[in-house]
């Protein structure tokens, strides 16, 4: 019997019902007992003000199954949806060896953050929530070199699923049970229905 080599998958998160969807995913449909689940928070002290929802309002989170492993000093906020994430991937998976990585925004942009977060931790494939309006998914995202003035800039998720090296999936959650819109260097708009 071939036992499949383990992967290092890495899921961006921060409190917000995106990161949420894309945390879902990845424990429901894209990992695998071998594989090792990468956590990455990117701390922005600007932005991070509210709280996951959709995730953190489900009755299973609430019980304790694996210490702290958040770094002193983080604020109470971080370590809070940090922890209960971590917790509920030890829940939903077991087996898989979790860990969270933090690092901070330091005026760079988060796509390359990402980027070199990845490449540095050997990821096979990086998961992110993806939040885009009808007329985003519809006319997508479009700034390239020599672009008409007042071009939209081009997507976070859109520029990791472009320029990474390794598969990177930008998901999107559509409702209680409705299901995932995926997207992917060969896959835009997939409905995966949950």
């Amino acid at each position: 019997m071939v036992v499949a080599p383990s992967r290092n998958v890495m899921v961006v998160v921060d409190p917000t019902p995106q990161s949420a969807a894309a945390l879902q995913y990845a424990l429901s449909h894209a990992l695998v007992q071998r594989d090792k689940l990468i956590l990455l928070h990117i701390e922005n002290p600007i932005s991070w003000k509210s709280t996951i929802s959709t995730f953190l309002r489900r009755p299973s989170l609430s019980s304790p199954t694996s210490p702290n492993s958040i770094p002193e000093g983080a604020s109470d906020t971080d370590t809070d949806f940090l922890d209960q994430m971590k917790r509920s991937c030890k829940i939903a998976q077991p087996k898989i060896d979790v860990r969270v990585e933090k690092t901070d925004m330091d005026g760079r942009d988060k796509a390359n953050i990402i980027l070199s977060k990845s490449k540095a931790l050997g990821i096979d494939l990086i998961i992110i929530g993806q939040k885009r309006s009808l007329s985003s998914a519809i006319l997508g995202y479009k700034k390239q070199n020599g672009a008409v003035k007042g071009a939209k800039p081009i997507d976070t998720v859109e520029y990791l699923i472009e320029n990474s090296p390794c598969t990177c999936v930008g998901v999107q959650k559509k409702g209680q049970n409705g299901g995932y819109v995926i997207n992917s260097k060969t896959h835009k708009n997939f409905w995966l229905l949950a």
